[in-house]
């Protein structure tokens, strides 16, 4: 079994050392043991390194991760969960869909003042229904 250097593996996959590190602090990773002072990893840990970078681009926590990994390392993912995420990631897509039209609409809009325009004036409305929602959380 070929063990990569923390250095070698932080190089393959573009995750500074120091997360590396962290990583397997909290759990997420685990290192095979040291050479010298230096960390020695498996290379199926490239694998769990680019599983984490896709889970925080679709909004998992790390503490979420780390549940998405057997003791071993292997990848179990809850296919549930994911639905779920995917879910919302549409609904985010729709509603960003929604501000950016509005936003262009604004823009453009040949109204006298912004505040003379009905479309700008639901916007408003919108943001802080929003922004009161987001602070009930």
């Amino acid at each position: 079994m070929k063990l990569l250097d923390i250095g070698e593996l932080a190089r393959q996959s573009g995750v500074p050392p120091s997360t590396l590190r962290y990583y397997e602090d909290i759990g997420l990773i685990r290192s095979e043991g040291r050479h010298g002072l230096r960390r020695q990893y498996d290379a199926p840990v490239a694998t769990q390194l680019a599983l984490i970078s896709l889970g925080k681009l679709a909004g998992f926590s790390l503490a979420e991760m780390r549940g998405m990994f057997g003791a071993d390392g292997t990848p179990q993912l809850p296919r549930t969960e994911l639905h779920l995420r995917a879910d919302r990631l549409d609904a985010q897509i729709r509603d960003l869909t929604r501000l950016r039209d509005a936003l262009r609409h604004v823009a453009d809009c040949p109204a006298e003042t912004h505040m003379d325009c009905p479309k700008f004036m639901r916007l408003m409305q919108f943001a802080t229904r929003t922004a009161g929602s987001r602070r009930q959380r």
